[in-house]
């Protein structure tokens, strides 16, 4: 039996490969990351094909509010339009993909408050995979023939610690293939208005799964609306029965406003983060769902982080 989360994150990796870095205590303060953006293959002329109305919101805030490198985009409460930063282009997003993934199960397999859902029981070709995806540097949590999972503690695990391995178990579970699962991903990204994305697996270790900042908003915004999705992003930790203890790589979660939603990092992605924090504007309480891509530093875990709440304290004049 194998205990405890395995190669969880590294300099470059929230689903990729290597140890768990922890954001350093700076990141708190707003610090910036280290100069030169990561590479982000992907199609070059994505930006050219933004709607109008992008491109014009892309140009209704000060340039100081947008990170420095990398793409971000954010809406806030009360208002209709996405706000589109410069540099939109497919790219890779690493685990942030897997906000489309719990979306899905959440829609085909709905949970209300309090309930835990059906049960997965792992199997031997599970623990075979996670085996695959640990010796590959992937972010897995260890699991064992046998063990039981509800499908919340199963949405946990790839929320929480980022698991790749559950992502998988959760895709053939869902749509009885792992392939069959990332069309479905595709069509409801269309259906969502995402142009600019294309899924290729449910956990975001490929770098062939693209997007932006501006398309990922809008699915932040239709997973957060789920009680249970914002409920589970909103946790620091969670005990799983072989794993045991697993953190929520997500150390913004509970300072400034932030209440969640999905770190994402790899060396073709850099440091990436979707979020939705809650700030004062104006006097009056304003929740900003935004993403941001592509952020460059060692760290890449604390660059997405940091680079996030530098925006949202630009964006709420702080």
């Amino acid at each position: 039996m194998l205990i405890g989360v395995s190669g969880c994150h590294s300099a470059a990796a929230d689903g990729a490969q290597g140890r768990p870095h922890s954001a350093p205590s700076s990141f708190l303060s707003g610090a910036s990351g280290a100069p030169g953006a990561p590479s982000t293959p992907g199609s070059s002329d994505a930006s050219e094909r933004r709607s109008a109305p992008d491109q014009a919101n892309a140009q209704a805030l000060p340039s100081t509010v947008w990170p420095a490198h990398g793409q971000a985009a954010f809406i806030e409460s009360g208002q209709s339009q996405v706000q589109v930063g410069p540099n939109q282009h497919a790219a890779p997003i690493a685990s942030v993909t897997k906000v489309m993934t719990a979306y899905l199960v959440l829609r085909d397999h709905p949970l209300q408050p309090g309930q835990d859902g059906p049960t997965l029981t792992l199997s031997a070709s599970d623990v075979a995979d996670t085996a695959h995806r640990r010796a590959l540097g992937q972010s897995v949590v260890s699991i064992a023939a046998g063990e039981q999972l509800t499908e919340r503690q199963a949405l946990q695990a790839l929320l929480l610690p980022s698991a790749n391995n559950i992502a998988a178990v959760l895709a053939t579970w869902d749509a009885g293939s792992t392939d069959q699962f990332v069309s479905q991903m595709n069509a409801a990204a269309q259906s969502l208005g995402m142009n600019d994305t294309r899924y290729t697996d449910p956990s975001g270790f490929a770098q062939s799964t693209v997007s932006t900042a501006a398309d990922q908003v809008r699915i932040v915004q239709q997973a957060m609306s789920l009680p249970v999705f914002a409920s589970i992003v909103a946790m620091p930790s969670v005990t799983l029965p072989v794993a045991g203890t697993v953190a929520n790589t997500d150390t913004l979660l509970g300072h400034d406003g932030f209440v969640g939603v999905k770190t994402g990092s790899d060396t073709a992605a850099g440091g990436c983060f979707a979020f939705q924090a809650v700030r004062t504007i104006g006097g009056k309480q304003t929740t900003i769902t935004g993403v941001v891509l592509g952020q460059p530093g060692a760290d890449q875990i604390a660059a997405g982080l940091m680079g996030a709440k530098a925006m949202v304290d630009r964006i709420a004049g702080q």
